[in-house]
């Protein structure tokens, strides 16, 4: 078993959207076999990239409020609320709130984690 602080952790720069910061806070840092776990954090106005990818996401937002955005339209989000993102479906999240927004975000184990 491994406890630690995610502030342990430092948090990168997401290419392509300014004023989002990614940690991977378990990962290849705990030799996690199967998932990585991030904390996904957004400026006021900050959004990630409107983008799909082959795995599902599993997200919790801990503070801040915003949206999740997909094809269908958009859905507002707030702490404590959850989102399933599936395989291949389109989406981004944006913070709409005047505060940091943050929000963990579970994906199976990828190369980059």
């Amino acid at each position: 078993m491994k406890a630690y602080p995610n502030t342990d952790v430092p948090a990168a720069d997401v290419p392509g959207s300014p004023g989002a910061k990614i940690a991977w806070v378990i990962g290849k840092n705990v030799e996690a076999p199967n998932f990585a776990m991030r904390i996904i954090s957004l400026e006021p106005g900050a959004a990630t990239e409107y983008h799909n990818h082959a795995w599902e996401h599993e997200v919790y937002i801990l503070q801040g409020t915003g949206i999740v955005v997909d094809k269908d339209g958009e859905t507002t989000i707030a702490p404590e609320m959850c989102v399933y993102v599936e395989p291949d479906e389109i989406h981004n999240f944006r913070n709409t709130g005047d505060t940091l927004m943050k929000f963990i975000c579970v994906v199976p184990w990828p190369d980059e984690s």
